[in-house]
C-alpha cells in the first residue's frame, strides 16, 4: 500500500492527552461511529459527513510538534468516534508514525473486523479496547452490537501479540456490580496480551453536547458513580 494517498476525516485533536494510552499522547479523534452507546461522551463524532479532511502526512506533521513531550512511553493515539471506520487512513498514519519511531495506540470498541483493520494492526503498538458490558443483552440494548465482536477482536489482538488495556465505563445500575467486575476479570485472564484493566467513572459533562446537537442523552437521568463505589470495584480487580 502506498503511503499518504488517503484522506481521513478528523473531528478534533488533543495535543497533550494523559488518559489516552501510555505516557503523553497526541490524540486524533476521527469522525464517524457505527455504534450508539448510551454513555457516549463524543456525540459530535457520530456523523461521518462532518469534520476536517486531513492526510496522514499532515496529521503526523502536527504530532511531531509535540514529540518532546512524549518521553519513552508516549506517542500518537487514534480515537473517535470509531477509528476502525477509517482503517485505511489510520493504517497509513500509523505506518508513517512507525517510520519516525513514534509509538502508536488505537482506542477502539473493536466492533469492526475486515482486511483493512487487520492491516492497521500491523502498525499498532498498543490497543485501548472498550469492553462496555459483560453480557450480550446489555451490549445489544445499550451499544448496538453483540459482545462477540469485541471479544473476537481481543482474540485477534492476542494472536498478534499486541498489548491491550481493557477499559470499561462504570454506569450505575448497569455494570457497577461485583458480577460484572468478576466477568470482566475473567475475560482479561484468558489472554496474555491484556496488561491491565481500567475502570472509568461515567460522567455527564457531555450533557450540553447532546443539548446543542438536539440529540437525547439516553443516560442523562443516571447518576455518576461515587468515588467510594469506584474504589470498591477497583478493589475487586
Amino acid at each position: 500500500m502506498s503511503c499518504c494517498q488517503t484522506k481521513g476525516i478528523l473531528s478534533s485533536i488533543q495535543t497533550l492527552g494523559a488518559l489516552d494510552g501510555p505516557g503523553v499522547r497526541f490524540v486524533g479523534f476521527l469522525q464517524g461511529c457505527n455504534l450508539r452507546c448510551g454513555c457516549c461522551h463524543n456525540p459530535e463524532t457520530w456523523e461521518m459527513g462532518k469534520g476536517e479532511e486531513i492526510t496522514p502526512e499532515k496529521l503526523i506533521e502536527k504530532a511531531e510538534r509535540y514529540r518532546e513531550y512524549f518521553g519513552d512511553e508516549g506517542g500518537i493515539t487514534l480515537s473517535g468516534g470509531e477509528p476502525l471506520l477509517q482503517a485505511k487512513f489510520a493504517a497509513e498514519t500509523f505506518q508513517l508514525a512507525k517510520q519516525k519511531g513514534i509509538n502508536t495506540c488505537l482506542d477502539t470498541s473493536g466492533s469492526i473486523i475486515n482486511k483493512e483493520v487487520l492491516y492497521l494492526l500491523d502498525f499498532t503498538d498498543i490497543v485501548l479496547l472498550d469492553i462496555k458490558y459483560t453480557t450480550d443483552e446489555l451490549y445489544k440494548e445499550y451499544v448496538g452490537c453483540s459482545i462477540e465482536k469485541p471479544l473476537e477482536f481481543l482474540r485477534i489482538l492476542n494472536d498478534k501479540n499486541i498489548p491491550v488495556i481493557l477499559r470499561q465505563v462504570i454506569i450505575p445500575s448497569l455494570n457497577d456490580n461485583e458480577e460484572n467486575i468478576k466477568a470482566l476479570s475473567a475475560i482479561a485472564k484468558k489472554y496474555l496480551n491484556v496488561k491491565k484493566i481500567e475502570l472509568l467513572p461515567f460522567k455527564k459533562l457531555c450533557y450540553t453536547k447532546y443539548e446543542n446537537l438536539n440529540i437525547p442523552f439516553r443516560f442523562g437521568d443516571l447518576p455518576e458513580p461515587s468515588r467510594e463505589k469506584m474504589q470498591e470495584l477497583k478493589n475487586l480487580l
